[in-house]
């Protein structure tokens, strides 16, 4: 483990000392890449200088207890070993979990696809309440997001909902919120009181840019159409909507919320290369996941992964078999506990596989 950590001390070094070259400062593309390496190695070479520190110390506290004859410095370097072969073991547990490799991805802005399936009306008015949720949770983490497209309900709420989320690592946190939402409750339009099962199922893709995922223009066909719903006179006399369809593999994207034809296509093209760079990463994941249970991002959307239960007020995710009895708090936003504990997991799974070294 020391002799990675020394190797990692190097290549910081390395980019700390190009990161002062004119070649690198003039080039941004550069200059922000080499930013982003020092960024991600900081804590790690921070770690390692601490926990050589700490090894140094014991070896010369035990150099004291062998040579030393005075009894209260005897007891003092005793004390002095105990406490640091302490910090020591605390320190091999973060080095562990902070040299597991990181997920290139985890990074990047995202774009979230919210749409109601089973249950109606109810799943329409489910995917509003996620979609609440979820804005008032970016409200408090400084996340923006921006509607890319929505379809509304025939009595209330969402058919579906994309939106476009970008913050520090916000596909990250977000990714594990990919799957098959069920909720448990009375619906509004129920009169005898009974409880109904809907679901939802929500889609978190990494923003993919053009380095990630070359399109490649000649495959995708642009039709233009007449928006619906709210949005004034203007929306509905021009042909502002735009969809793209990826001929290849008949992914079709529908952007309608912009106010131009030419930010519809903007976004759409966005959404477009995201859900294409998924599904890339979602082939790459299934052979991984072919070998071994994988927590996230295993290409299965169809999974469910959480169940909403109104009349019990409490919240379950059965990936991690989690349970929060607080749901009304969950619903406005209050999520960070459940998400941690998912990141918790995910870290855990990885250091159970020995991916760290």
């Amino acid at each position: 483990m020391l002799n990675k950590l020394a190797e990692i001390n190097i290549r910081f070094e390395e980019i700390s000392e190009k990161l002062t070259l004119p070649d690198v400062v003039s080039d941004q593309k550069k200059f922000a890449d080499l930013s982003k390496q020092y960024k991600d190695l900081e804590p790690i070479v921070n770690v390692y200088k601490e926990y050589k520190l700490v090894l140094e110390n014991i070896e010369s506290s035990k150099e004291i207890l062998s040579t030393e004859e005075d009894p209260e410095m005897k007891d003092m370097a005793k004390m002095e070993i105990e406490e640091l072969l302490t910090r020591k073991d605390e320190m091999d547990e973060e080095i562990k979990i902070l040299l597991i490799p990181k997920d290139p991805a985890d990074d990047k802005n995202c774009i979230i696809e919210l749409r109601a399936g089973t249950g109606g009306d109810e799943a329409c008015i489910f995917v509003e309440d996620m979609f609440r949720l979820y804005s008032m949770y970016f409200k408090t983490m400084g996340f923006k997001y921006e509607i890319v497209n929505s379809t509304e309900g025939t009595v209330k709420g969402y058919k579906e909902i994309s939106m476009e989320v970008s913050g520090d690592s916000v596909y990250g946190i977000m990714k594990f919120e990919s799957g098959v939402h069920r909720v448990q409750r009375v619906p509004e339009t129920e009169s005898q009181g009974r409880v109904h099962t809907s679901a939802i199922t929500i889609a978190v893709m990494p923003e993919a840019e053009a380095v990630d995922f070359e399109l490649n223009m000649k495959d995708v066909r642009k039709d233009t159409f007449r928006a619906s719903g709210a949005g004034g006179q203007h929306v509905n006399k021009t042909e502002s909507a735009v969809r793209l369809t990826h001929e290849p593999t008949g992914t079709v994207v529908e952007c309608q919320d912009g106010r131009s034809q030419h930010q519809n296509y903007d976004k759409a093209l966005q959404v477009l290369r995201s859900r294409l760079y998924q599904a890339l990463l979602d082939e790459q994941n299934s052979e991984i996941s072919a070998a071994r249970k994988a927590l996230v991002g295993s290409g299965d959307r169809s999974a469910k992964i959480r169940t909403y239960n109104y009349p019990q007020g409490r919240v379950t995710d059965h990936r991690i078999n989690k349970t929060i009895y607080n749901l009304s708090n969950y619903m406005n936003g209050d999520v960070q506990e459940m998400f941690d504990a998912m990141k918790m997991a995910e870290t855990a799974e990885k250091m159970k596989e020995g991916e760290s070294f």
